[in-house]
Protein backbone atom coordinates (compact mmCIF):
# COMPACT_ATOMS: atom_id res chain seq x y z
CA UNK A 1 0.00 0.00 0.00
CA UNK A 2 2.46 2.44 0.80
CA UNK A 3 4.30 1.67 -2.27
CA UNK A 4 1.22 2.83 -4.35
CA UNK A 5 0.95 5.95 -2.45
CA UNK A 6 4.92 6.72 -3.28
CA UNK A 7 3.94 5.77 -7.11
CA UNK A 8 0.65 8.05 -6.86
CA UNK A 9 2.62 11.04 -5.35
CA UNK A 10 5.85 10.91 -8.08
CA UNK A 11 3.47 10.44 -11.11
CA UNK A 12 1.83 13.18 -9.20
CA UNK A 13 4.69 16.01 -8.96
CA UNK A 14 5.40 14.69 -12.79
CA UNK A 15 2.17 15.82 -13.84
CA UNK A 16 2.60 19.01 -11.91
CA UNK A 17 6.33 19.39 -13.35
CA UNK A 18 4.61 18.93 -16.86
CA UNK A 19 2.21 21.37 -16.79
CA UNK A 20 2.00 25.35 -17.49
CA UNK A 21 3.64 27.34 -14.74
CA UNK A 22 3.01 30.79 -15.50
CA UNK A 23 4.63 31.72 -12.38
CA UNK A 24 7.90 31.02 -13.30
CA UNK A 25 9.64 33.38 -15.54
CA UNK A 26 12.13 30.81 -16.51
CA UNK A 27 9.44 28.24 -18.02
CA UNK A 28 8.72 28.85 -21.27
CA UNK A 29 5.04 28.58 -22.23
CA UNK A 30 2.13 26.65 -23.85
CA UNK A 31 1.62 24.81 -27.29
CA UNK A 32 -1.97 25.33 -28.01
CA UNK A 33 -3.09 21.84 -28.73
CA UNK A 34 -5.63 21.67 -26.33
CA UNK A 35 -7.13 18.77 -26.98
CA UNK A 36 -4.21 17.03 -26.09
CA UNK A 37 -4.14 19.37 -22.41
CA UNK A 38 -5.47 19.46 -19.76
CA UNK A 39 -5.74 23.22 -19.60
CA UNK A 40 -5.37 25.11 -15.95
CA UNK A 41 -7.82 28.23 -16.82
CA UNK A 42 -10.36 28.09 -19.76
CA UNK A 43 -7.40 30.88 -21.77
CA UNK A 44 -4.12 28.10 -21.29
CA UNK A 45 -3.10 25.10 -21.99
CA UNK A 46 -0.22 22.76 -20.71
CA UNK A 47 2.94 22.55 -23.57
CA UNK A 48 3.46 19.07 -24.98
CA UNK A 49 7.30 19.44 -24.48
CA UNK A 50 6.47 21.25 -21.26
CA UNK A 51 10.55 20.92 -20.16
CA UNK A 52 12.01 21.38 -23.35
CA UNK A 53 12.49 25.27 -24.26
CA UNK A 54 15.00 26.63 -26.38
CA UNK A 55 16.16 30.20 -25.43
CA UNK A 56 18.35 30.64 -28.44
CA UNK A 57 18.28 31.35 -31.66
CA UNK A 58 16.99 28.86 -34.06
CA UNK A 59 17.17 29.01 -37.95
CA UNK A 60 16.44 25.33 -38.95
CA UNK A 61 13.53 26.88 -40.66
CA UNK A 62 14.85 29.45 -42.58
CA UNK A 63 13.42 29.79 -45.85
CA UNK A 64 10.06 28.76 -44.87
CA UNK A 65 7.13 30.59 -45.85
CA UNK A 66 4.85 31.70 -43.04
CA UNK A 67 1.98 29.49 -42.18
CA UNK A 68 -1.78 30.13 -44.18
CA UNK A 69 -3.42 30.90 -40.96
CA UNK A 70 -6.02 33.87 -40.26
CA UNK A 71 -6.37 35.79 -37.45
CA UNK A 72 -7.81 39.51 -36.02
CA UNK A 73 -6.02 42.93 -37.22
CA UNK A 74 -6.51 45.00 -34.52
CA UNK A 75 -9.90 46.49 -34.26
CA UNK A 76 -11.66 43.91 -35.67
CA UNK A 77 -12.61 46.28 -39.34
CA UNK A 78 -10.16 45.11 -41.73
CA UNK A 79 -11.84 41.81 -40.73
CA UNK A 80 -9.71 38.80 -40.92
CA UNK A 81 -5.82 38.49 -42.06
CA UNK A 82 -3.17 36.55 -42.78
CA UNK A 83 1.04 36.94 -42.57
CA UNK A 84 1.10 36.93 -46.29
CA UNK A 85 -0.91 39.92 -45.97
CA UNK A 86 2.81 42.07 -44.61
CA UNK A 87 4.59 40.11 -47.68
CA UNK A 88 6.91 43.37 -49.40
CA UNK A 89 8.68 44.21 -46.64
CA UNK A 90 10.28 42.08 -43.06
CA UNK A 91 8.03 41.56 -40.46
CA UNK A 92 8.34 40.41 -36.83
CA UNK A 93 6.11 38.33 -35.55
CA UNK A 94 5.55 37.05 -31.63
CA UNK A 95 3.43 34.99 -30.75
CA UNK A 96 2.23 35.94 -26.58
CA UNK A 97 -0.60 35.26 -24.35
CA UNK A 98 -1.46 37.36 -20.79
CA UNK A 99 -0.67 34.45 -18.81
CA UNK A 100 2.43 33.42 -20.35
CA UNK A 101 5.17 34.96 -17.60
CA UNK A 102 7.93 35.24 -19.89
CA UNK A 103 5.70 37.10 -22.28
CA UNK A 104 4.63 39.45 -20.12
CA UNK A 105 8.44 40.18 -18.95
CA UNK A 106 10.02 40.86 -22.19
CA UNK A 107 6.85 42.96 -23.51
CA UNK A 108 8.17 46.67 -22.83
CA UNK A 109 11.53 45.54 -24.39
CA UNK A 110 9.44 44.27 -27.80
CA UNK A 111 7.63 47.74 -27.35
CA UNK A 112 10.78 49.50 -27.57
CA UNK A 113 12.15 47.65 -30.21
CA UNK A 114 8.84 48.17 -32.31
CA UNK A 115 9.45 51.69 -31.75
CA UNK A 116 13.31 51.61 -32.82
CA UNK A 117 12.13 49.74 -36.35
CA UNK A 118 9.10 51.54 -36.79
CA UNK A 119 7.04 51.33 -40.54
CA UNK A 120 10.48 49.10 -41.80
CA UNK A 121 10.04 46.18 -39.89
CA UNK A 122 6.46 46.08 -38.27
CA UNK A 123 5.99 44.40 -35.16
CA UNK A 124 2.65 41.44 -35.02
CA UNK A 125 2.22 40.70 -31.48
CA UNK A 126 -0.39 37.93 -31.88
CA UNK A 127 -2.19 36.85 -28.71
CA UNK A 128 -2.99 34.00 -28.29
CA UNK A 129 -5.65 34.25 -25.38
CA UNK A 130 -8.26 32.59 -26.20
CA UNK A 131 -10.23 35.31 -24.62
CA UNK A 132 -9.50 38.37 -27.13
CA UNK A 133 -10.24 41.15 -24.29
CA UNK A 134 -7.95 39.86 -21.78
CA UNK A 135 -5.29 40.59 -24.58
CA UNK A 136 -7.09 43.77 -24.89
CA UNK A 137 -7.38 45.01 -21.69
CA UNK A 138 -3.42 43.89 -20.92
CA UNK A 139 -1.92 46.46 -24.03
CA UNK A 140 -4.53 49.36 -22.65
CA UNK A 141 -3.77 49.25 -18.65
CA UNK A 142 0.58 48.93 -19.93
CA UNK A 143 0.13 51.75 -22.29
CA UNK A 144 2.45 50.03 -24.78
CA UNK A 145 2.22 52.73 -27.46
CA UNK A 146 4.05 50.31 -30.48
CA UNK A 147 2.20 47.51 -30.24
CA UNK A 148 -1.34 46.74 -31.35
CA UNK A 149 -3.58 44.30 -30.66
CA UNK A 150 -3.87 41.37 -32.91
CA UNK A 151 -5.81 38.40 -32.02
CA UNK A 152 -5.25 34.39 -32.43
CA UNK A 153 -8.15 33.26 -30.17
CA UNK A 154 -8.12 30.09 -31.98
CA UNK A 155 -4.54 29.66 -30.74
CA UNK A 156 -3.78 28.87 -34.57
CA UNK A 157 0.00 30.33 -34.93
CA UNK A 158 0.67 28.55 -31.99
CA UNK A 159 -0.26 25.01 -33.87
CA UNK A 160 0.86 25.44 -37.03
CA UNK A 161 4.19 26.52 -35.39
CA UNK A 162 4.16 23.62 -32.79
CA UNK A 163 6.09 26.07 -30.58
CA UNK A 164 5.92 27.50 -26.68
CA UNK A 165 5.58 30.92 -25.94
CA UNK A 166 6.92 33.54 -25.99
CA UNK A 167 8.35 32.69 -29.57
CA UNK A 168 9.25 35.43 -32.30
CA UNK A 169 9.60 34.89 -35.75
CA UNK A 170 11.52 37.11 -38.06
CA UNK A 171 10.98 37.26 -41.90
CA UNK A 172 12.08 38.59 -44.86
CA UNK A 173 10.07 40.92 -47.27
CA UNK A 174 9.75 37.99 -49.41
CA UNK A 175 7.75 36.44 -46.90
CA UNK A 176 10.57 34.20 -46.02
CA UNK A 177 11.39 32.72 -42.10
CA UNK A 178 14.87 34.29 -41.58
CA UNK A 179 15.10 32.94 -37.59
CA UNK A 180 12.89 32.24 -34.34
CA UNK A 181 13.66 32.61 -30.69
CA UNK A 182 11.81 30.78 -28.42
CA UNK A 183 11.60 32.28 -24.74
CA UNK A 184 11.64 35.80 -23.89
CA UNK A 185 14.16 38.22 -24.99
CA UNK A 186 15.69 41.96 -24.13
CA UNK A 187 14.69 43.20 -27.52
CA UNK A 188 16.76 46.43 -26.82
CA UNK A 189 19.73 44.46 -25.93
CA UNK A 190 23.10 43.66 -27.54
CA UNK A 191 22.00 40.23 -29.47
CA UNK A 192 18.37 41.49 -30.46
CA UNK A 193 19.78 44.31 -31.89
CA UNK A 194 22.00 42.04 -34.00
CA UNK A 195 19.44 39.45 -34.71
CA UNK A 196 17.05 42.65 -35.84
CA UNK A 197 20.04 44.15 -38.58
CA UNK A 198 19.31 41.13 -40.37
CA UNK A 199 15.34 42.27 -41.31
CA UNK A 200 15.47 42.74 -45.42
Amino acid sequence: MASRVAIVCLLGVAVATAACDRASPGNGQAQADTAATTAASPDEAAPANAGARNDKVDRSHKGEGAPDVAFAAPGGKEGPVTLAAFKGKPVLVNLWATWCAPCVKEMPTLDAAAATLGDRVPVLAISQDMDPAKAIAFLDQRKFAHLRPYLDAKLGLSLAYGTNLPTTILYGADGKEIWRVTGDLDWTGEEAKALLAEAR
